[in-house]
């Protein structure tokens, strides 16, 4: 394993290398499997009549004469025009005063760029220039492009993982020669080496596949641990079903769906059979799975037990908290909850840890605080973990281990087709609720091309001015050098000069402090801010009834589950909402994806009509779905090879359950590392 620093590389310093510690990438291996976000590929020059709109393209030209140096707003602009015997083409590059003197009339350049059509003329903004020489070099070529941060460029992430590759210590092969046969798997190193810097789109594919099917190999293999770890073992917290919960249902405002109540009834059971309940619950955004939570908590402690909920986000966890309470309080139910978060100051922690130690508190309610070591239970019998895959296996059964083997209650609003659900979650029983609560209003929504914005503009300033708020989703934290789509601080800026100074809008993204981070979802749930311009950080981890517009740009770089589950932060108020998408490839393609979710709004037949659409080729444009603990793999586009790596890891554990075979044994070797850092503090 290569576990040497990265700021031992050369031109690594310990600036840059507090840059890459920011992506998470510390130790040479970090390096190696932070997978490229994307690949530019570079193709033969067109003749200018053959240059698509919103298309990276290349065109080979002489300039007729030296550009001109423009200035406008305080701003520079080169400008210069290129002409063959099939169209002109504008090129310009603003605030690069330098390049008048570096580009030569009479000489023949390439320039590569983005072209679009401006006042009715194709144009090309900020366009690579090449000798035709140097872009002979890079021609048929896919260059990487890595996801970045402010000061660190794509160049120089580039140059590192170059450095890296010829320094790096080899790995020995550890796949099973007969299943690298069978699958047509490359070699371990050639596939590190190939994913960075492809030569084609075929090797590309072939050394992803080969990542992939190890990323999906180890995470079944952890999950078929963790399922022999349980076993069908005996509870200690056999319950007997409880009046007082039962009472609160009698009292709602509101009556369970069929689902609801058979999935209710489903965890009643497991309480009371005497086995361990290891349960998910499926249910799309909306269908009303907190209210069983909260049963199922109030069950619990009506048997003399604690049970524990644990959120993503400590914005959510005051949330449950709150409503937990004001639920109990307006009903007589003499229970008391307790709220643990990491931001609380240590006299707060050490007033809820006691209540908890002394079970004055019987349902605790945190984030993954919940987990930490001082938190000591009394009676702890029933674990429910939110949101899922945002903890990752290892943390669910750390937190599981807390007390004496308790039922585990697991809810996800992630609509996965239940074939692959049933892989993924292969230590749980799956409950499914598969209808919404009655009265619920459908989203409205509508696929639009860029040139819509102003009227969306418009539209969110009405809905403001109505008393309600507005998401604006952008793929990236920051501008790119390499990749052409909308980031979050560029927006925000565009925003506060489009609406009205009144309209109060803030960004937030995962490269925030947690603390910021909080601060900001609060002030969006009080109200205080009108419009929040996000990363998909906000798919989960907060409630706000009064947000009624969602609009996504570059809807074309997510997955339509994850376009969903962003779909699903509105609509949780009693007002009509909307969802607008914005299609910034423009194709029909594209269309067609997106127009899936125009005309639904169940997450299941999304999820099923996603699994359909994708194939190999998706890899470049929809943006990894980030479930689970994969890094590359995406269980949707990769869903055959999840079904084939579910087959053979059964296959091979039934055969050989210690991985003691001669051919087997640096496949157990590699398992028991991966097992190590995932599962830490386990004894599995």
């Amino acid at each position: 394993m290569n576990g040497q620093q990265v700021n031992t590389l050369k031109g690594v310093g310990e600036k840059t290398g507090k840059l890459f510690e920011k992506l998470g990438v510390i130790t040479i291996d970090d390096l190696l499997s932070y997978y490229p976000r994307a690949y530019d590929a570079y193709e033969d020059p067109v003749p200018i009549g053959q240059l698509r709109e919103q298309a990276v393209m290349s065109v080979s030209a002489i300039l007729p004469r030296q550009p001109d140096l423009l200035t406008f707003n305080r701003m520079r602009m080169v400008s210069a025009q290129i002409k063959d015997l099939t169209g002109s083409l504008q090129l310009a590059w603003y605030n690069m005063p330098y390049m008048r003197a570096n580009l030569k009339s009479g000489v023949p350049y390439v320039f590569r760029g983005r072209v679009a059509k401006k006042r009715g003329r194709l144009v090309m903004e900020q366009p690579e220039v090449f000798t035709p020489e140097s872009y002979e070099a890079v021609n048929h070529s896919m260059q990487p492009v890595y996801g970045q941060t402010r000061g660190l460029s794509n160049k120089t992430i580039v140059k590192a993982v170059r450095q890296a590759l010829l320094a790096r210590q080899m790995e020995r092969e550890y796949m099973p020669a007969g299943l690298r046969r069978k699958y047509q798997l490359s070699e371990i190193n050639y596939a590190v080496e190939h994913i960075h810097f492809p030569a084609d789109q075929k090797e590309l594919l072939f050394a992803r596949k080969r990542l992939v099917f190890d990323e999906f190999f180890m995470f079944l293999v952890g999950v078929r641990r963790l399922k022999e770890h349980r076993g069908e073992r005996h509870s200690d917290f056999v319950m007997v079903h409880s009046r007082e919960a039962d009472k609160l249902k009698e009292r709602l405002p509101y009556a369970l769906t069929r689902a609801q109540e058979r999935t209710l009834q489903e965890v009643y059971r497991d309480m009371e059979n005497g086995l361990v309940m290891n349960r998910l619950i499926q249910g799309d955004v909306g269908s009303g799975k907190t209210i069983i939570a909260i049963l199922a908590l109030l069950e619990a402690a009506s048997n003399g037990y604690q049970g524990a909920l644990m959120v993503p986000t400590e914005v959510l966890a005051r949330q449950h908290f709150e409503s937990i309470t004001e639920l109990f309080e307006a009903h007589g139910i003499e229970k008391q909850a307790v709220l643990v978060t990491g931001s609380m100051t240590a006299k707060e922690k050490r007033v809820a840890y006691g209540k908890i130690t002394s079970h004055e508190a019987d349902i605790i309610i945190g984030t993954h605080a919940l987990i930490q070591e001082k938190v000591v239970y009394d009676k702890l019998a029933l674990v429910i973990t939110d949101e899922q895959h945002r903890f990752g296996v290892g943390q669910r059964e750390l937190l599981s281990s807390k007390g004496e083997m308790p039922h585990v209650l697991v809810m996800s609003a992630t609509p996965i087709p239940r074939t692959l659900a049933i892989i993924l979650y292969g230590d749980l029983d799956i409950s499914v609720i598969d209808e919404l609560p009655a009265g619920r209003q459908s989203i409205k929504n509508c696929v639009v091309g860029q040139d819509y914005r102003p009227k969306a503009y418009a539209f969110i300033e009405k809905q403001i001015a109505a008393g309600y708020q507005a998401y604006v989703i952008c793929p990236m934290v920051e501008a790119s050098e390499m990749i052409e789509a909308e980031n979050v601080l560029d927006y925000t800026k565009t925003l506060k000069k489009e609406l009205p100074e009144s309209i109060q809008i803030a960004c937030l993204h995962g490269k925030m402090k947690p603390k910021e981070k909080n601060d900001i979802m609060e002030r969006f749930a009080a109200g205080q801010i009108q419009v929040l311009v996000s990363t998909t950080v906000i798919e989960v981890g907060v409630n706000v009834p009064n947000a009624t517009v969602m609009m996504i740009e570059n809807a074309e770089r997510f997955g339509l589950a994850q376009l969903h589950q962003l779909r699903g932060r509105v609509g949780r108020g009693k007002a009509q909402s909307y969802c607008i998408m914005v299609n910034g490839a423009g194709d029909q393609d594209t269309q067609k994806r997106l127009d899936i979710l125009n005309k639904s709004n169940d997450g299941f037949y999304i999820a099923s009509e996603d699994l359909k659409l994708r194939g190999p080729g998706d890899i470049f444009g929809v943006r990894q779905s980030g479930d689970l603990e994969f890094r590359l793999a995406d269980i949707f586009t990769d869903a055959n090879i999840l079904k084939q790596v579910s087959e053979e890891v059964n296959r091979l554990l039934d055969d050989d359950p210690q991985l003691q075979k001669e051919e087997n044994r640096e496949l157990g070797r590699r398992i028991g590392q991966y097992l190590g850092s995932h599962y830490d503090k386990l004894n599995l």
